[in-house]
């Protein structure tokens, strides 16, 4: 299942990018230059990975910032999405304190999902947000 993943803040969307790229083996400049947007969200039927207890009853006591714990999250993801929700909330793994959300994709079209123009143009490799996990 393919998702189009957004974060809370534009922190937690570098350190997200921060964590692919150095997964990437890729020298981070070499992925500049970059925009970010911000997005107004109007989804329904999102599963809440964040509350107290959710992690640890899909066997998770924390999300890791790697691809060796996909096997555990993949699944979670399928599950939900066989159950009829649009996406996930869930801890950022690439920042302490963060969230990230996931909109499933079985079709091409983001239906809830509005761009808010203008996007931030970045040439620069931004600053290492505060709370970057890799």
């Amino acid at each position: 299942m393919r998702g189009f993943y957004l974060a809370d803040t534009e922190e937690t969307a570098w350190a997200e990018w921060y964590r692919h790229t150095s997964e990437l083996g890729v020298p981070p400049a070499t992925r500049m230059p970059r925009s970010t947007w911000k997005i107004a969200v109007d989804v329904t039927d999102i599963a809440d990975l964040t509350a107290p207890g959710i992690l640890a009853a899909h066997g998770m006591s924390e999300l890791h910032p790697t691809r060796r714990q996909w096997p555990l999250t993949q699944p979670v993801g399928e599950a939900y999405y066989r159950d009829g929700c649009r996406g996930m909330l869930a801890p950022s793994a690439a920042r302490e304190g963060g969230q990230v959300l996931a909109i499933f994709r079985p079709v091409s079209e983001l239906q809830g999902l509005v761009p808010v123009p203008p996007p931030k143009h970045h040439t620069d490799l931004p600053p290492l947000p505060m709370g970057l996990r890799t």
